[in-house]
């Protein structure tokens, strides 16, 4: 398919993906090839139990008021209070390139996208700092073939199945510089980042830990490397064992925040 004609799929696939995301379309009424299919839920819930990166503050939500109004009716009403960078999130390419774009500023083709799951399970139960290579990545292509154009890739570690217990999932329950110094966790290689940058031709990254680079990183090339060429990240995803290796459709919407750096993320698979 030429270029010109991915990009005219994409617009009339974008407006029924963001459709099904509300609602509007269910699934057993969706005929569009690509489209029908079973939602599976890749996000984690916010709450007092979400994981957060040791020197982010945690999730908060405080109630405003809870009960019968004097006209009597029932309301409920909330505030909430979270880091860009916690639970299953958004990484924007500012949050590690300067001058790129920002949460509000990413394109939607590289949020709503057909995805490919790549797992590495047995590589990272073997060594939790495991980081991923960019023979593995050529051992998927082997299999299943190239990763295609546009294409979201998930990195399926299994570590989701410890959210949220901080201590199973971060390698640490500390708070602070000591709980970062202490992280252990799978993530990509610089070298696994750069071949996904530069010789492919990707929409985004996502991952089931709580950064793209492993724990240990104290430079997160794998950010740097992905975010300068305006490839997103997707961190804290969850399920992904439900997933085939590929045919699933991925849409992840962030919270809309002007500038930011990253966001609450929900995002959601179409698996035909």
């Amino acid at each position: 398919m030429s270029s010109t004609s991915r990009r005219a799929a994409r617009r009339i696939f974008t407006p029924l993906a963001l459709a099904l995301l509300v609602g509007c379309v269910s699934p057993g009424s969706l005929t569009t090839p690509g489209l029908h299919g079973r939602l599976v839920d890749l996000s984690h819930d916010f709450s007092a139990d979400t994981v957060y990166w040791p020197t982010a503050p945690g999730f908060e939500l405080h109630s405003d008021f809870e009960g019968h109004t004097e006209g009597g009716w029932f309301y409920e009403s909330n505030t909430l209070r979270t880091s860009e960078h916690g639970g299953t999130h958004l990484d924007a390419p500012v949050h590690f390139a300067e001058g790129r774009s920002s949460t509000d500023q990413i394109a939607l083709e590289r949020l709503v996208a057909q995805a490919v799951v790549i797992d590495v399970v047995a590589a990272c139960e073997a060594d939790r700092d495991h980081a991923v290579t960019v023979r593995e990545l050529e051992a998927w292509e082997t299999r299943h073939g190239r990763i295609p154009d546009g294409a979201i890739v998930l990195i399926h570690t299994g570590f989701d199945r410890r959210w949220p217990d901080a201590e199973a999932y971060l390698g640490t329950a500390l708070r602070g510089p000591a709980g970062v110094a202490a992280l252990h966790f799978p993530g990509l290689s610089a070298e696994a980042a750069r071949w996904l940058a530069e010789e492919r031709e990707i929409a985004a990254v996502g991952i089931d830990t709580a950064s793209l680079d492993p724990g240990r990183s104290e430079t997160f090339q794998a950010h740097r490397i992905l975010f300068a060429r305006e490839i997103p990240g997707f961190e804290n995803v969850a399920r992904l064992d439900t997933l085939p290796p590929v045919g699933a459709t991925v849409i992840a919407l962030p919270m809309k925040i002007r500038s930011g750096s990253g966001g609450p993320l929900r995002i959601i698979a179409v698996v035909p």
